[in-house]
């Protein structure tokens, strides 16, 4: 399929979570996301604990995103070809088995280093087998003209989940501590889970629509499963530099996730302490972290509220340019309420800038190869957040966090720069 997201999009307001089943999915998604993030505050408080290690924290990071970078598109070959249905609820399986060997540990006493780096593979493992397959899931539920809809709320409840996940985890490592809050976590992944063995949907059906005939989507099965080796998932790369759009959406995202990535979190305690002028640096702290996460969470919801701003080129670009701008502002403002702003302004930025990468490359990308297509795409944005923390790191070091931060928002802002006239200029012949 080609031609820009803008075109024949469903002009209705909040389209796909209207959509019964991708509306089901999209909440039932987001609990699983929540999840994650009330998995990584019990766990990391106790891991700091336990071993007091900051290479225990490199890892954490690295284990998490390394995943991505390696086997994304492999990821998106197995969507490509099998029930993306199994395809998550293995992962969701994964996290699941995971918390549960959190909270044993952790109630018995037994946690070994060797046993923290196994469930952190694993658990970014799971998140890397459950993002082509989702975005498949996704276009099968609501075909392309409510694509970028279903792009957008997805984003935007995933970042909802970013807030309360934090926010759930601290309750519950407070409440009843981190053994049984990571058994308490596990029943977040089921609705997710369950509702996946209730869906018609494949992720290949080609209904478009949850309200298709239901014969029309049983009947079409998933592609039959061929032989494929891990490297022939790999010339999918050769399709992407084909395709003009695909490809700069795929630079967007990997200077996103190189510069900024997590970055910013990491860097927030610092920036607490400078803002607050040494009172109050905690409360600093959770205002910062708040003000980015609301900030993705209000801009999702104005993008289909408004209907405003068309899933286009142009308009990656200048939310990525944007994003870079507002990243300068935060690191160089010396002012708490400028800060807020600028996260907030960034947060929009974020979204609105993977929401619309993300709808283009699944509208442009080949029918056949959609799948790989999408882990290319996830292997250039959340891999790169790999090298994203060593590059902090070495900025870090010899510049101190702050002018680090400063940097990557000028880099980010020249390259989506340079990327958009590459992308928009018209060719010569």
């Amino acid at each position: 399929m080609s031609g820009s997201g803008q075109r024949d999009e469903d002009p209705r307001r909040f389209a796909a979570l209207r959509n019964r089943s991708s509306g089901t999915y999209i909440v039932g998604g987001a609990l699983s996301m929540m999840a994650d993030n009330i998995e990584h505050v019990l766990g990391y408080w106790v891991l700091w604990q336990t071993f007091h290690s900051p290479w225990l924290v490199g890892f954490q990071i690295v284990s998490h995103w390394l995943p991505f970078l390696l086997f994304s598109v492999y990821a998106g070959a197995l969507a490509q070809r099998f029930d993306c249905r199994r395809i998550i609820q293995i992962a969701q399986a994964l996290f699941m088995f995971v918390s549960i060997c959190w909270g044993v540990l952790f109630l018995t006493g037994t946690l070994e280093l060797w046993h923290a780096c196994v469930l952190l593979v694993l658990h970014g493992l799971a998140g890397c087998l459950w993002m082509p397959a989702e975005q498949l899931m996704l276009y099968d539920f609501v075909g392309p003209r409510q694509l970028p809809s279903a792009v957008r709320i997805n984003s935007t409840f995933r970042s909802l989940a970013f807030i309360a996940g934090p926010v759930v985890g601290s309750a519950l490592l407070i409440g009843i501590g981190p053994a049984y809050g990571m058994f308490v976590n596990v029943l977040f992944y089921l609705p997710l889970t369950i509702f996946l063995f209730r869906t018609r949907f494949t992720g290949h059906s080609g209904a478009g629509s949850a309200d298709a005939p239901a014969s029309d989507a049983a009947s079409a099965a998933p592609p039959a499963p061929q032989g494929m080796s891990f490297l022939a998932a790999f010339s999918v790369l050769g399709t992407v530099r084909r395709h003009r759009e695909i490809f700069g959406m795929i630079l967007l995202t990997a200077l996103s996730g190189i510069t900024i990535g997590h970055l910013l979190q990491n860097a927030m305690p610092e920036f607490a302490e400078i803002l607050a002028g040494g009172s109050g640096p905690g409360a600093a702290y959770g205002l910062l972290l708040f003000a980015n996460g609301a900030g993705g969470v209000l801009g999702g919801f104005l993008l289909e509220a408004t209907r405003k701003v068309p899933p286009t080129a142009p308009t990656a670009v200048g939310a990525a340019i944007l994003l870079g701008i507002s990243t300068v502002v935060f690191a160089s403002s010396g002012s708490l309420v400028l800060a807020v702003i600028a996260l907030a302004i960034g947060g929009v930025a974020k979204i609105t800038a993977e929401s619309t990468e993300m709808s283009i490359v699944q509208l442009q990308a080949p029918d056949a190869e959609r799948g790989r297509v999408i882990g290319a795409y996830t292997m250039f944005g959340p891999g790169m957040m790999t090298f994203g923390g060593v590059t902090a790191g070495l900025l870090g070091s010899l510049l101190g966090i702050q002018a680090a931060v400063f940097a990557s928002g000028l880099v980010l802002t020249a390259g989506s720069a340079v990327v958009g006239a590459w992308l928009l200029l018209p060719r010569r012949s």
